[in-house]
C-alpha cells in the first residue's frame, strides 16, 4: 500500500465527474491571493469564489518572498491579474515561531537549515504592511496594480481589513 492511495482513490471519484475543462489558465476575476499555506484556509470559499476565478499563492505565513512577486509578475502579464490581496491568518504557527526555533527544530533531526530564511513573523499587522508596500512598490509591477490586505480569522471566518 502506497501513502498516496487514498489520494488516487478520491481523484478517480474526482475526474469522474470533473467538469472544469472548459476553464483557462487565466484569472476570470482578475484576482490573485497570497494567502498560508494553512489547511484550515479556503480560500475560494472565503470569498465566494470558485475555480477560474483567482490565482491562489500559499506559503508559510503568506509571506511576499522574491519567489511570490516572480509569481505575480507571471500572474498580472500572462493571466489576467489586476488586483491582489494578501490574507495572512490568526493563529499562525509563523507567528509563534522565530527562524531560531525552526533552526534548532531541524536540528534535532540533523538537518542544517542555517541558509534558509523562515520568513517568520514577530509582529503580523507589521509584516503584512510590510508585504503590501513591498508588492506596491515593486519596479516589476504596474503602478495601477489594486493591493489589498486583511488578515482572516481561522475561528470565526471573518476578514480584518488592513489598510497602508
Amino acid at each position: 500500500m502506497s501513502a498516496f492511495d487514498d489520494l488516487l482513490a478520491a481523484n478517480k471519484e474526482f475526474s469522474a465527474a470533473f467538469t472544469h475543462s472548459a476553464l483557462t489558465g487565466k484569472a476570470a476575476r482578475g484576482l490573485a491571493v497570497v494567502t498560508c499555506m494553512d489547511s484550515r484556509i479556503d480560500p475560494l470559499g472565503v470569498f465566494g469564489l470558485k475555480p477560474g476565478d483567482a490565482k491562489i499563492l500559499r506559503n508559510a505565513g503568506a509571506r511576499v518572498t522574491d519567489d511570490v512577486l516572480r509569481t505575480l509578475v507571471l500572474a498580472v502579464y500572462l493571466l489576467g491579474v489586476n488586483r491582489v490581496l494578501v490574507m495572512p491568518h490568526t493563529d499562525c504557527g509563523m507567528a509563534k515561531s522565530t527562524d531560531d526555533d525552526v533552526h534548532a527544530l531541524a536540528a534535532q533531526h540533523g538537518v542544517d537549515t542555517r541558509s534558509l530564511d523562515f520568513h517568520t513573523v514577530p509582529d503580523q499587522d507589521a509584516a503584512l504592511r510590510h508585504d503590501l508596500t513591498r508588492i506596491r512598490t515593486s519596479p516589476f509591477l504596474p503602478p495601477d496594480l489594486a493591493i489589498g490586505g486583511a488578515i482572516y480569522d481561522v475561528h470565526t471566518g471573518k476578514l480584518m481589513p488592513v489598510e497602508l
